[in-house]
C-alpha cells in the first residue's frame, strides 16, 4: 500500500483476505497494531502449520494491546493443545492460562462463553483424594459466583447453572449462598440489560485510522464516550477493584480509537485523579508511541511529571519539543521559560532566553512573554522595557509586536513613550500594514488625548489611508461616524441602534457611489455589506449584516376566522396598497391568495378599488373567473380536489384553436355548487339573496344529477372517440372510480365527451 494510502480500509481489507505469508501481515499490523482480527488471522495460519514458537511469539506481541475475545480464545485453545499431552502439570498450565485470559477479559460483555468453558475445565480435572475434590469444587464455586455478578450475554444462563450445581452438592448449604448471590446477581443482570444499549451501538469491526471527518468516524466517538461515561457511574463500582471495568473499557476503546489524542489524555488523567500516578506515566508513554508528533500529549504530560516532582523527565520532554517546526518552536521556547522559571527560579529562565533569543526559530512572541513575564512576576518593568527595546530592533515590521509594547507602556503610564512608539511605527511600516496601528493611535488619542491632538491624529489617519482599498477615496470625508467613534465608550453609544444603522448604510452608499448598486442592495442591509468595505474605528459593524424583513408586506393568519367574517382593514390594506402594475397577475394571485376573505368581497369594504380595478382590467377573462370562483379556505393552503371540481364544473371563458377538435358539450345551468357541497363539509354557509333556490329542488337537482351520472357511467371508453392526451383519460377514468366509491364526492364528468356533470352523490 502507498504511504498517502496507508490507512485506506479497502484495501486492507484486500490485502489481508489475500494474505499468505508473515511478510503481508507484518505490513498490515504495521499500519494497525490493534487489529484483533488480522492478529488473528495471522496468528491462526501458523497454528495451522504447527509453528508453535511464531504463534507464542505473535501472542505475546497482541494479547496485552488486543483485549478481544475471539482472539484470546484462539489463545486458549493454543494452550490446550499444547498442555493436553502433558497430564496434570499440562492442566495446571491450562488453569494458569485460564486466570490469566479472566483477569484481561473476563469483564467483556461477551465474555461469557468464556467463563463456561474455563468452568467446564474446572469441572472436568482429575481429583485423585477428597482433599482435591474439595480444592476442586472450591475453584468451581468461586468461578461460578465471579461470573454471575459480571454483566455478559449469558448471564441468566450462567445463574442457572450455578443453581443447579449448589444444589448437586448441598441443597442446604445452597440456599444459604443463592440467597447471599441472589441481591449481586439481580443488580449485574440490571447492569447488563444498561450496557447492551451503549455496547450495541459500536462497530466492533471497525479498524483503527486517524480521525476524519466521517459521520460513521463521529458516531463511534460518541457511542465509545457514552460508554466510558456509563462505566464510570455504574452502580457496580462499589470499591477500587470495580476500577478494573473501566480500565478494561479504556483499553478496548483504544483499539478502535487509537489515533485519538483525546482519548488517551482522558484515561491518562482518570488514572491519575484515581491515584494511580505510574499508570498514567505508562498510558502517556504509550500514547506518545502511537503518536509521536502529538505536542499536545508531550504538554500533558510534562505537567504530570512536574505535578508529581519528576523536574528531570518534564526537562527532557520540553526539550523534545524545540525541535520542531519555527511556530511550535517559539511556543515551547516561551513553555521552557516558564518551567524553568516555576522550578528554578530568574536566573536560569534569564539564562535560557538569553540562548533562545539567538535561535533562528525565535519569534516576537519569545520577547513578549518574558518581558511580561518580568513585568507581572519579577516585579521588574526596568528589564521588560529593555526587553521590548531589544525587539523592536527586530520586530519593527510587526504590527502585533507594536501593539503588544504600547499596552506595555499603557501600564506603565508613559504616554510621551506611546506616542513616540506609534511614530516610529507609522514612519517604518507600509501603508497597508499601518491600519491597525493608526486605529490604536486615534483610540489612544480620543482616549486620553486633549480635542486638538484629538482631530489631528483622526485627520492624519484619513490621509494616510486615503490611497489603501479598505478606506477608498471617501476616507478623507468627515462624517458622523467619527464624531460616534469619539464620543462612544465601550457598549456605550451617542445614538440609537436604528441611526447607527442608518448611518453605516449611508457610510457604504457613499464609498459605493460610483459603483452600480443593484436595487435590491438598497432596501437590504446585509446586501450591502462589503468585504472591501467596513466602518470607521469603534463603530460596530454587526448591522450592516443583519437581515431586516419587510414587515409592511405580512399578513397574520388566524385560523379563526372563516368565510363571512369582517376582514381587518389593515389586513386588506396591506394586501392592496402596493400593487405591482408591473406585473398584475402577480397581484392578483397574491390578493386572492388571502386567506382571510375573496378579492372581489374585499373591495366592498370601503377600501379604494381603483387599484384593484387597474390590475383586473389586464386580468385575463379565465384567470378573473377563476379568482372570483375560489371558495374562502382555512388555512395557508386550499383542498387541491376542491379546486379541481370548480375548475371542471365552472363555464370558464375559454381560447378554440385551428387545431382542436370540436366535441359536444353540455353545459350544466345554474349556480354553481358551494365549497361545503364539493368537499362534502357540513359547514353551512349563507345562500345568496338573489336565488330561488329551494331544498326541494336541490333534492330534484340531485336526483336528476345522478340520471345524468348514471348514463355517462353506462358509458364506456371504446364508444367514445379517441383522444390524443392518454394521461388525461386514465386520470379521468381514475377519478371516475373514486366519485363513484365515496360518498359526498364529484363526478367530473366523461374526459371523451366533455360533459361536466354537477351532481353532488
Amino acid at each position: 500500500m502507498a504511504a498517502v494510502d496507508k490507512y485506506n480500509v479497502e484495501s486492507a481489507e484486500i490485502l489481508a483476505n489475500s494474505a499468505l505469508a508473515a511478510p503481508i501481515y507484518e505490513q498490515l499490523l504495521t499500519i494497525f497494531p490493534t487489529a484483533a482480527k488480522y492478529w488473528r488471522q495471522y496468528v491462526e495460519a501458523q497454528m495451522g502449520v504447527n509453528n508453535d514458537d511464531a504463534t507464542k511469539q505473535i501472542f505475546s506481541r497482541c494479547l496485552l494491546n488486543c483485549l478481544h475475545v475471539p482472539l484470546w480464545r484462539c489463545y486458549i485453545r493454543f494452550i490446550r493443545k499444547v498442555n493436553d499431552r502433558k497430564g496434570v502439570e499440562g492442566q495446571e498450565e491450562t488453569r494458569k492460562a485460564f486466570d490469566f485470559m479472566l483477569s484481561y477479559v473476563g469483564a467483556d460483555i461477551a465474555s461469557g462463553p468464556i467463563w463456561m468453558e474455563y468452568i467446564a475445565f474446572l469441572k472436568s480435572m482429575l481429583a485423585v483424594n477428597t482433599q482435591e475434590e474439595t480444592q476442586r469444587m472450591t475453584a468451581v464455586r468461586k468461578a461460578y459466583q465471579k461470573a454471575i455478578v459480571t454483566p455478559t450475554h449469558h448471564i441468566e444462563q450462567l445463574w442457572r447453572d450455578y443453581e443447579n450445581f449448589e444444589n448437586s452438592v448441598s441443597r442446604q448449604l445452597a440456599k444459604g449462598l443463592l440467597s447471599e448471590y441472589q441481591p449481586k446477581y439481580n443488580s449485574a443482570r440490571a447492569v447488563y440489560r444498561e450496557l447492551k444499549k451503549y455496547v450495541d451501538e459500536i462497530d466492533w469491526n471497525m479498524l483503527a485510522v486517524p480521525p476524519t471527518d466521517s459521520c460513521k468516524d463521529q458516531m463511534q466517538w460518541v457511542a465509545w464516550k457514552r460508554l466510558l461515561a456509563f462505566e464510570k457511574g455504574n452502580p457496580q463500582r462499589i470499591d477500587s477493584a470495580s476500577n478494573k471495568r473501566i480500565i478494561f473499557s479504556y483499553e478496548q476503546c483504544l483499539m478502535y480509537l487509537y489515533h485519538y489524542p483525546d482519548i488517551w489524555y482522558d484515561y491518562a488523567t482518570w488514572q491519575a485523579k484515581s491515584g494511580s500516578m505510574d499508570a498514567a506515566v505508562k498510558v502517556f508513554q504509550r500514547a506518545l508511541k502511537a503518536l509521536p508528533e502529538s505536542e499536545m500529549l508531550k504538554y500533558a504530560y510534562a505537567e504530570l511529571e512536574e505535578s508529581r516532582g519528576a523536574l528531570q523527565s518534564a526537562k527532557k520532554l520540553y526539550e523534545s519539543l524545540l525541535g520542531d517546526a519555527a511556530e511550535t518552536t517559539a511556543l515551547a521556547h516561551i513553555q521552557f521559560i516558564r518551567f524553568l522559571r516555576r522550578n528554578e527560579g530568574v536566573e536560569a529562565a534569564r539564562k535560557y532566553f538569553l540562548d533562545a533569543r539567538k535561535s533562528p526559530s525565535c519569534t516576537y512572541h519569545v520577547y513578549v512573554a518574558y518581558a511580561l513575564m518580568a513585568f507581572c512576576l519579577d516585579k521588574d518593568p526596568k528589564v521588560a522595557h529593555n526587553v521590548f527595546e531589544a525587539g523592536l530592533k527586530q520586530f519593527m515590521h510587526e504590527p502585533v509586536y507594536i501593539l503588544e509594547y504600547a499596552d506595555f507602556l499603557s501600564c506603565l503610564n508613559d504616554d510621551r513613550n506611546i506616542r513616540a512608539l506609534f511614530e516610529r511605527a507609522l514612519s517604518s511600516l507600509p501603508q497597508e500594514e499601518s491600519i491597525e496601528i493608526w486605529k490604536r493611535f486615534t483610540q489612544f488619542e480620543k482616549t486620553y488625548g486633549d480635542l486638538a491632538s484629538m482631530l489631528k491624529v483622526e485627520q492624519r489617519r484619513k490621509e494616510a489611508l486615503s490611497g489603501t482599498i479598505e478606506e477608498g477615496a471617501s476616507a478623507l470625508e468627515t462624517s458622523l461616524l467619527d464624531l460616534i467613534s469619539r464620543y462612544s465608550f465601550k457598549d456605550l453609544w451617542p445614538c440609537s441602534s436604528k441611526d447607527l444603522d442608518h448611518l453605516s448604510r449611508q457610510e457604504w452608499l457613499s464609498k459605493n457611489i460610483g459603483k452600480k448598486v443593484d436595487k435590491s442592495a438598497l432596501s437590504n442591509g446585509s446586501s450591502m455589506t462589503d468585504k472591501s468595505t467596513s466602518a470607521p474605528s469603534g463603530v460596530p459593524t454587526a448591522s450592516l449584516k443583519v437581515l431586516h424583513p419587510d414587515t409592511s408586506q405580512m399578513v397574520i393568519y388566524d385560523p379563526r376566522q372563516h368565510h363571512g367574517t369582517t376582514v381587518p382593514s389593515n389586513t386588506t390594506t396591506a394586501i392592496l396598497a402596493a400593487p405591482n402594475l408591473s406585473n398584475p397577475m402577480a397581484t392578483v394571485v397574491g390578493a386572492a391568495s388571502n386567506p382571510l376573505s375573496n378579492p372581489i368581497v374585499s373591495m366592498v369594504d370601503g377600501v379604494s378599488s381603483k387599484a384593484f380595478d387597474e390590475v383586473l382590467k389586464a386580468t385575463p377573462p379565465a384567470l378573473s373567473a377563476f379568482l372570483a370562483g375560489l371558495p374562502s379556505i382555512e388555512g395557508p393552503a386550499p383542498n387541491v380536489d376542491i379546486v379541481l371540481s370548480i375548475c371542471l364544473q365552472n363555464d370558464y371563458p375559454t381560447v378554440q384553436t385551428k387545431k382542436a377538435t370540436s366535441l359536444p358539450s353540455q353545459r350544466t345551468a345554474g349556480p354553481a355548487p358551494s365549497t361545503s357541497d364539493l368537499s362534502g363539509s357540513s359547514k353551512s354557509h349563507p345562500i345568496p339573496s338573489n336565488s330561488s333556490f329551494r331544498p326541494r329542488d336541490r333534492q330534484l337537482g340531485k336526483r336528476k344529477d345522478q340520471d345524468r351520472q348514471e348514463e355517462e357511467e353506462s358509458t364506456t371508453v371504446q364508444s367514445q372517440p379517441l383522444q390524443r392526451d392518454a394521461f388525461r383519460i386514465r386520470q379521468m377514468q381514475k377519478a371516475r372510480g373514486g366519485s363513484a366509491s365515496q360518498t359526498g364526492s364529484v363526478s367530473y364528468g366523461s374526459a371523451l365527451s366533455g360533459d361536466l356533470s354537477g351532481s353532488t352523490c
